[in-house]
């Protein structure tokens, strides 16, 4: 992006005289999972209609499974400019700000439709807008589901977790989730969770269904437990020196590119979810176990004194907020 940016102020410099808007903007979008995801459909939805809104203004790059930034460094490559949008998860954001903490805290939502109540309603966009101080241009929420835990054991009830070790993303609230069963949390990059798994560095994890079906986890996790008891989802952002220098017109190709791009997304999320459990259930090797309403019951209430440990970061008003999304 620096290079292309570069080359026509090369040009000037050499007497040549060259129309810069002719040239087509280089935009870099990054993500950690597969193309088959839908974080990944939406990506290519994403430049598809970009380029086709802005033909010949615009090239979209997109660079899926960690191909250029791990979950660990993609957020630092962003503010560097090193690419320009990238979508992680809302786990991510603990070192910008504590408020978004809030889509960690376990059995909170009971559904994605209240997921997507609470994004859509004041308190849920007034976050997209939280972290323009930091550099951070929020342009919308992508969903890929609720999370289900895996494990090489079964896990019916909490104790059954106690001692054992869950890779998690790099959260302090699922950090305090774990931890409230007796397991140990250990944060281990995205990419290198499969390898986590299939050595037994760790004993269990938590991704929803895409995640399980698209990175194999279902292969190296033989016990898999319909919890529902969290929710994955991502924020996509921009750096926002590069989006607030970009031309209105470009400006306004690329936020309508993204919102259509996002519905897209989120669809793909909603009429998917069956289809990739359905793909794990067809594995043989693989037990998927429901949990009973005593059963889960018994997980919510070991899980949520977190709550009211992180209460105070998050602000009781976003978690009343959420509950009410719920009704």
């Amino acid at each position: 992006m620096k290079f292309a940016l570069m080359v026509p102020f090369l040009l000037l410099g050499l007497g040549l005289h060259i129309d810069v808007r002719a040239m087509p903007i280089i935009i870099k979008y990054s993500h950690v999972v597969a193309d088959v995801t839908p974080k990944g459909q939406a990506a290519i939805k994403f430049k598809e209609l970009a380029e086709k809104k802005l033909a010949g203004k615009v090239q979209i790059q997109v660079f899926p499974n960690s191909q250029l930034f791990g979950d660990d460094k993609e957020m630092q490559a962003l503010l560097l400019g090193d690419v320009q949008i990238i979508a992680p998860s809302l786990s991510k954001f603990d070192q910008y700000t504590h408020q978004l903490q809030i889509f960690d805290l376990p059995f909170l939502f009971d559904n994605m439709a209240a997921v997507e109540r609470f994004q859509a309603s004041p308190h849920g966009q007034s976050l997209l807008t939280s972290l323009s101080t930091k550099g951070i241009y929020g342009f919308g929420y992508l969903q890929n589901g609720m999370k289900q835990l895996s494990a090489n054991t079964p896990l019916y009830r909490p104790q059954d977790a106690k001692g054992l070790t869950f890779r998690i993303q790099s959260s302090d609230v699922l950090d305090a989730q774990f931890r409230a069963v007796g397991a140990k949390p250990k944060k281990i990059p995205f990419s290198e969770a499969y390898l986590a798994m299939k050595t037994r560095l760790v004993d269990g994890a938590e991704n929803p269904w895409s995640n399980i079906y698209s990175q194999h986890f279902h292969e190296v996790q033989p016990y898999i437990m319909d919890s529902n008891h969290g929710v994955l989802a991502y924020m996509v952002i921009g750096n926002a020196k590069w989006w607030n220098a970009l031309p209105p017109d470009i400006q306004k190709g690329l936020s309508e590119a993204m919102a259509e791009s996002i519905r897209f997304g989120n669809q793909v999320a909603h009429d998917e979810e069956a289809t990739f459990r359905s793909h794990v259930m067809a594995q043989k090797h693989v037990h998927v176990l429901p949990l009973n309403a005593d059963q889960l019951q018994l997980w919510r209430t070991a899980m949520q004194p977190v709550w009211k440990k992180f209460e105070q970061d998050i602000g009781q008003d976003l978690i009343q907020a959420a509950l009410q999304a719920n009704r």
